[in-house]
């Protein structure tokens, strides 16, 4: 295990864990005011499935140094916590996993076998971007096999590439422009609907209004990578060097709050860390990810 991969995982998956448990208060509606006021709503602010899934992923990358898709779809079932707001259809899959199903064969037959679109595979991905920072096609490859355990369609998997992509870039490199990070992600995503919504986010970056910008490329509330990984690059393209100017930019456009920000805290969190103050406010990892 490189030490420098896993700092730079762990950067990654606090900013991911604030982004997550931060931008889930806001779906409280005695919270809505300190979201338009950009102040801090009460605490412990507490996790969703987002974080749960990043951490098995973080944790396997952590003992095995890579994706084995057999361990990670066990660590998935085996930690699922219903409470934490899985999405019905994986939430059933970890059960039946748990209960001795073939993940490959459940994962496949989902959505009348054409497999999940959802925005599951890019919400936890961030951390294994990080960790692969000096190989960016080999964090894209990984980023696929680490969705295919859940997410068999491709749109969802190209939406995990992009974001393990934006994360090893924004891990790696001391300069980085908005296009720059974005045209390095086009490279290396697949052709389709994510793809398509990422080159529009990179026509959009001189727009600022982040509720204009998700307007045209999406904010997750249809739940699937194409409706939610398009705007996560533009804001945090537009953001890289700012992670408390990334959450609130991601959180203003609404939508899948908690998992815009999950994203987004963990693509700018590899390059600039969450304000600590914001990650004592937050429920701690949990403790069998035994994160430093």
């Amino acid at each position: 295990m490189s030490a420098d991969s896993l700092a730079r995982a762990t950067a990654s998956l606090y900013g991911l864990l604030v982004g997550d448990a931060l931008g889930s208060q806001f779906f409280v509606p005695a919270n809505r005011q300190a979201l338009t006021d950009r102040t801090l709503p009460p605490a412990p602010w507490q996790w969703t499935d987002d974080t749960e899934m990043a951490c098995s992923v973080y944790r396997l990358l952590a003992d095995r140094g890579g994706i084995d898709q057999d361990l990670l779809a066990a660590g998935f079932a085996a930690r699922h916590d219903f409470d934490r707001g899985y999405g019905p259809a994986t939430g059933r899959m970890l059960r039946l996993v748990r209960q001795g199903g073939d993940w490959r064969a459940l994962a496949g037959e989902l959505f009348g076998g054409k497999g999940s679109w959802g925005n599951g595979a890019a919400m936890r991905v961030a951390p294994l971007g990080a960790w692969f920072a000096g190989d960016v096609p080999l964090a894209a490859a990984q980023a696929r096999l680490s969705a295919e355990v859940t997410h068999t369609h491709p749109e969802a998997a190209a939406g995990a590439v992009a974001v393990a992509v934006a994360t090893a870039l924004a891990s790696g490199r001391d300069r980085l422009t908005p296009g720059g990070l974005i045209d390095e992600v086009l490279a290396h995503t697949p052709p389709g609907l994510v793809r398509d919504g990422i080159a529009h986010a990179r026509r959009l970056l001189t727009i600022g209004d982040p509720v204009l910008a998700a307007r045209a490329l999406g904010n997750g509330r249809e739940v699937s990578a194409h409706d939610t990984v398009p705007f996560t690059m533009w804001a945090a393209a537009r953001n890289l060097d700012d992670y408390a100017a990334a959450f609130w930019t991601t959180a203003t456009a609404g939508g899948d709050v908690d998992t815009t920000c999950a994203i987004v805290g963990g693509i700018v969190g590899a390059r600039t860390p969450a304000p600590p103050g914001w990650v004592r406010l937050c429920e701690p990892p949990p403790d069998w990810a035994d994160v430093p």
